[in-house]
């Protein structure tokens, strides 16, 4: 199959020059498309999803900046733009780096220039997109840690239902990393090179849930793109399933039947092609005979179960847990490194570990945090554990790692360990978390999400 060569869209209001441009990129093997004003560049942009955008300062119906500062609000993740002008100030070409336009040509455009810049435009992309997808794979792409025989079987089965494009449902208490394992089947299937979308149902409030999955149209060329279209190639993980509202639920239905769907707002259909993967911690069998969970939409996403086993049920894998988390703390983020020794991991083994896998991990980022030394022994370790009902508690002459963090830095670590202790304390009930903090809960929803905290 021959490689689809990048897509670059020319902006130009002059005929002779968008031709000019056109027939020299496509010579080099490049795909271009054409636009002679701002109008017609929103609508090209928004078909083709170009690779690189050449745009004109000057403009009938909307100067270059203005169109690049919209460019820019509406999607932080913009592909390159290099701005061209023949008449063109110092100011407008600093204003136009300012807001990240990757370079400035003046016309008459130098064919040797055009072309290198348009090389180089194009591989700082791509470097910029790869590096972001290596960052992802140091916890997105990891294979679930445990050699024990439960976690080796469901790692197995999980193999052999990659092969297949059948929808799946998670099922298992909190914590036991439903969206891990959902990550784990999409990188072993043939859709591992395409996006894996995860959002946690309960997080989205139901008067924004239309245009969170199915996305939204305003009649002025301006589009934003709903879970279900940014999972396009891809897997789209529902967590939670059964806090979706119904008219959301209703929705979901049609459009996992047809393959299709409105936006918001929209009047054309969307063709999509999207695994959907979805968990629960609930019973959904109960959801349906109590009216809150449709059961037809229940059946399209049930066609395969898989229950994820709690910590308790393969406690074996405890110790390798432990040494993963705490070489994940201190490599990522870079604290202080320390070891479990022997006598904390063997209570551990044995502890019951009701918030799972999530308890473990929050377990030793506090310990990583707040203790001292290269060693967590088995007093630490129970002092910690006490805490989760008695409250954080420090020694009187241990000063958290995070004191010395900038203030910034230092708050979202504590912010995020309070939260994650509350949410562990109160079960995963965000209603019960938002009483607990006495924090307003479409606030909470903002600031889990800010802090990646999972629901």
């Amino acid at each position: 199959m021959k490689k689809q060569e990048p897509t670059i869209l020319v902006v130009d209001d002059e005929e002779d020059i968008r031709q000019l441009v056109s027939e020299i990129l496509q010579d080099e093997g490049y795909h271009v498309e054409m636009a002679e004003n701002a109008a017609q560049a929103k609508a090209q942009k928004q078909a083709h999803n170009p690779a690189l955008i050449l745009l004109d300062i000057w403009m009938p119906d909307s100067d270059g900046i203005s169109l690049l500062k919209e460019w820019v609000a509406e999607d932080p993740n913009l592909c390159p733009v290099v701005m061209m002008s023949g008449h063109a100030s110092v100011e407008s070409a600093v204003e136009a780096t300012r807001l990240g336009a990757y370079d400035f040509l003046e016309k008459p455009l130098s064919l040797a220039k055009l072309l290198l810049t348009v090389e180089r435009a194009l591989e700082a992309s791509y470097l910029q997109k790869e590096n972001a997808g290596l960052k992802q794979q140091l916890m997105l792409d990891i294979e679930p840690i445990g050699k024990s025989v439960a976690i080796e079987r469901l790692k197995d089965h999980i193999k052999r239902l990659a092969q297949h494009d059948t929808r799946v449902l998670f099922v298992g208490e909190p914590g036991v990393g439903k969206e891990l394992y959902a990550r784990y089947l999409h990188n072993n299937s043939a859709r591992k090179e395409g996006p894996f979308i995860s959002v946690s149902v309960g997080s989205i409030a139901p008067e924004n849930s239309a245009v969170e999955f199915f996305g939204r149209e305003d009649g002025q060329g301006k589009i934003y793109r709903g879970l279900l279209e940014q999972a396009h190639g891809g897997t789209l993980f529902l967590g939670e399933i059964a806090g979706m509202d119904p008219e959301t639920q209703a929705r979901l239905l049609s459009a996992l039947e047809s393959s299709s769907f409105l936006r918001v707002g929209g009047s054309e259909a969307v063709n999509v092609d999207v695994r959907v993967m979805a968990s629960t911690r609930m019973d959904l069998d109960e959801e349906v005979n109590s009216g809150r969970f449709r059961q037809d939409l229940y059946y399209l996403l049930n066609v395969v179960t898989l229950e994820i086993p709690p910590l308790r049920e393969h406690s074996e894998d405890v110790p390798a847990l432990l040494n993963f988390y705490a070489d994940y703390f201190f490599s990522q983020e870079k604290l202080p490194f320390r070891r479990f020794n022997m006598a904390a991991q063997n209570f551990l083994r044995n502890y019951a570990w009701p918030g799972n896998v999530r308890e473990l991990k929050n377990l030793v980022q506090r310990l990583m945090i707040l203790g001292a030394g290269d060693e967590i022994d088995l007093d630490e370790v129970k002092d910690a554990l006490g805490s989760i009902s008695e409250g954080p508690k420090m020694e009187n002459d241990a000063i958290p790692e995070f004191f010395n963090f900038p203030l910034k830095e230092a708050r979202e670590h504590f912010e995020r360990a309070y939260l994650e202790y509350h949410f562990e304390k109160h079960g995963g009930s965000v209603a019960k978390l938002a009483a607990a903090i006495g924090m307003e809960r479409t606030h909470l929803y903002r600031k889990l999400h800010a802090l990646k905290i999972k629901l």
